[in-house]
């Protein structure tokens, strides 16, 4: 059987309400290129027909079902908002076709708002058909074997909120961040291909704008860059593409690096 190389596939290329916004005819709102159509954020690590699934949110399964295909070994949680746990239950389809509990890896504080919000999943008398699924406790700086995979997790700073970002061989994948310490930039020396969360223009409280996330790409200084998490308060996707350095470029939904 012939080895395949590892890939990153992006599921979800927004922020936490998606593009388009409900009710909004803004320029990005209304564009007709399929790229500006963003579901909430999200993607998939891939290898030898093995998945590593980063975040489950809203959107998940239009995303999976677009592509899903092959053995969730594992889902890694950034952080627990909304935006990235609310479709967990629809990993009940891999627990019901694998026949398995599907290990979910998370910061202690995430995993315990998973167990609180989801407490059907892990009742001691659990419903027939609920999710059957593991929870493992993760801490910045670790390593996990995961479908075949290697990863790292990288500290990051959502406003003041700790969370995590990951790296798989010569990949990362940031969401969420406003701030990376040097601990983190340690951990991401000799990327080929960085995706890194970029909000707007304007400056946010707890994500990167533009301005900041280009500093960062700067100091990491990787091969190649993907913007992601962006928000309809960016234009349209070609317009935007024309505002980025060389190696620098707007992500979409369904791209696979």
């Amino acid at each position: 059987m012939n080895k395949q190389a590892l890939r990153l596939t992006i599921l979800g290329s927004a922020t936490s309400q998606g593009v388009p916004v409900i009710g909004c005819d803004c320029a990005a709102c209304r564009s007709n290129d399929p790229r500006d159509n963003r579901f909430r954020n999200s993607a998939v690590f891939s290898k030898n027909g093995e998945m590593v699934v980063i975040d489950t949110g809203p959107d998940f399964r239009q995303q999976m079902l677009a592509h899903g295909f092959g053995h969730l070994a594992a889902v890694l949680y950034s952080h627990e908002h909304n935006d990235h746990v609310a479709g967990l239950d629809d990993l009940r389809p891999y627990c019901f076709r694998q026949k398995e509990n599907i290990p979910l890896y998370g910061l202690p504080r995430v995993i315990g708002d998973i167990k609180s919000r989801f407490a059907y999943a892990f009742s001691d008398n659990p419903y027939p058909g609920v999710p059957t699924l593991s929870l493992h406790e993760i801490k910045a700086g670790q390593s996990l074997q995961l479908g075949g995979m290697a990863f790292t997790t990288i500290p990051v700073l959502h406003g003041r909120l700790p969370i995590l970002g990951f790296r798989c061989e010569d990949i990362a994948y940031l969401t969420d961040v406003k701030f990376l310490e040097q601990a983190a930039l340690d951990l991401l020396k000799g990327l080929r291909v960085l995706v890194l969360s970029c909000l707007q223009h304007k400056e946010h409280h707890s994500h990167l704008n533009l301005e900041e996330a280009l500093e960062v790409i700067k100091k990491i200084a990787p091969e190649r860059t993907i913007l992601t998490h962006l928000s309809h308060r960016f234009p349209p996707h070609a317009q935007l593409q024309l505002e980025l350095p060389e190696g620098v470029e707007v992500g979409y939904d369904g791209l696979r690096l």
